[in-house]
């Protein structure tokens, strides 16, 4: 499997500056947990480093972690960060995702 996730500049920068305010963080991991309102939900934590079986991304200095399982289902995406009106918050634009639920954190394929 490639890996064809992709990290927006404003995720980058973002990912960098909360990081970089917690000591003995060195990176974002994403996973995909079952749950959620539409059947999958993405968490997000700091890491400290990357397991054995992580898939890492990096852009402008800034780390994401993905472990493998969670790659099966995020294969394709861009994770981004919005900041709006309506708040800030990470964004994971999924192909491969059919249906999603309003506050963009659930998923179901």
């Amino acid at each position: 499997m490639t890996n064809t996730i992709t990290l927006s500049e404003s995720a980058a920068r973002r990912i960098s500056q909360i990081v970089g305010s917690e000591a003995g963080k060195e990176a974002l991991r994403i996973s995909v947990e079952g749950g959620g309102c539409s059947g999958f939900s993405y968490k997000f934590d700091l890491a400290a480093g990357a397991d054995n079986d992580d898939v890492v991304i990096e852009r402008d200095g800034a780390k994401v972690l993905i472990d493998s399982m969670s790659l099966v289902y995020m294969e394709g995406s861009e994770i981004d960060f919005v900041d709006n009106l309506l708040g800030q918050s990470f964004q994971i634009k999924n192909p491969n995702a059919v249906a999603s639920c309003g506050c963009g954190t659930s998923f179901s394929i």
